[in-house]
């Protein structure tokens, strides 16, 4: 099985289905992986009702946080800000589908953290207690 989600993991990262940016849009934020250089930028267009209806990534890094992007974006299309608010982890590994170590998962996550630095944005108290400072 994880042979299956590493071809995935390969899959995305070589062609991503939501690689760009959105000009203009609603949300943007970018940060990066010091460890490991990995950068990634989300770009979101929300409606009036706070659904995201586009979304996008850009950036550089490993095939983990690309792809990791990539499914993340997939899965927030159609959701509320709400409900991507209460997106754990847990919910990125799950679409990654393979077990990884400490330092890989720093990368698997870049893509959730710049996700909700945006929407809560980065001066927020929120946002810090998300990011664990």
């Amino acid at each position: 099985m994880d042979d299956l989600y590493r071809e995935i993991i390969i899959e995305r990262y070589k062609e991503p289905l939501f690689r760009g940016t959105l000009e203009p849009n609603d949300i943007t934020f970018q940060d990066e992986n010091p460890l490991c250089g990995d950068n990634i930028r989300i770009d979101l267009r929300v409606d009036e009702n706070k659904i995201i209806t586009e979304a996008a990534f850009s950036g550089h890094g490993c095939a983990i946080s690309q792809a990791s992007a990539d499914l993340l974006i997939e899965n927030i299309i159609g959701k509320s800000l709400d409900t991507v608010k209460q997106m754990t982890k847990e919910d990125v590994l799950d679409m990654l589908g393979i077990e990884l170590g400490p330092v890989r998962l720093k990368c698997a996550l870049l893509s959730l953290k710049v996700l909700k630095g945006g929407i809560y944005g980065l001066g927020s108290q929120e946002y810090h207690e998300i990011d664990g400072e």
